[in-house]
């Protein structure tokens, strides 16, 4: 039996962030590994164009490298269709009955939860490690922490959830913002490990905002 982390996205491109909420979680919940799981086909990037999974996943592998708790996952990839949490959290359930999992997300995710497809499955099939990390900060922080938890506890009541706090991060690094910087011509390399600087220049990936 093992405790295994689970972190999902799209990764478009990875970045420090998804880099520091894995160690984080690893080491304060002391997990045994953490997933990295690129999405083929996520419901909510419907209608964006997205960079294709090969170069996803190599920038992915690329990033983790140095970690060997880190694992790459291409459980997603292997499904048709759209890929919905939901189901994702269930099948791993089903193949791996031995584990215990731990959803990590960020505070955007979780006060979006319930838009998402069957938040009541979602929320009972793993404990969730959020962090106050927000793509983009629009308020205070004692604004942010007072609401972070105000939703926190409502998920708690109402759908009997397992939710748990990251401590220690505070970065509003995000995958737009790179993308942008490097349409624009400027450096990401204080975002992305360098391996993945890299390998975006050398692909010439995202020289055009594509959302």
């Amino acid at each position: 039996m093992a405790r295994i982390g689970i972190m999902g996205g799209t990764f478009d491109p990875i970045h420090n962030t998804h880099l520091m909420l894995g160690i984080q979680a690893f080491r304060e919940y002391h997990l045994d590994a953490v997933w990295y799981m690129p999405s083929k086909c996520p419901p909510h990037k419907s209608g964006h164009v997205i960079t294709t999974v090969q170069n996803r996943c190599e920038m992915v592998r690329l990033a983790i490298h140095p970690y060997p708790f880190m694992v790459f996952s291409d459980f997603e990839l292997l499904r048709e269709g759209k890929t919905y949490t939901a189901d994702t959290l269930r099948l791993l359930h089903e193949s791996y009955p031995e584990h215990t999992f731990f959803f990590i997300i960020g505070a955007d995710s979780l006060f979006d939860i319930e838009l998402w497809y069957h938040p009541e499955q979602v929320l009972t099939q793993a404990t969730f490690l959020v962090s106050s990390r927000l793509a983009m900060k629009r308020e205070p922080d004692a604004e942010l922490e007072e609401r972070l938890c105000a939703q926190m506890q409502h998920l708690k009541e109402k759908y009997h959830a397992d939710i748990h706090r990251l401590h220690g991060l505070d970065t509003d690094v995000s995958s737009t913002k790179i993308r942008a910087c490097v349409s624009e011509g400027r450096s990401v390399r204080h975002m992305v490990p360098a391996e993945v600087a890299a390998y975006i220049e050398k692909n010439h990936l995202y020289q055009r905002i594509s959302e």
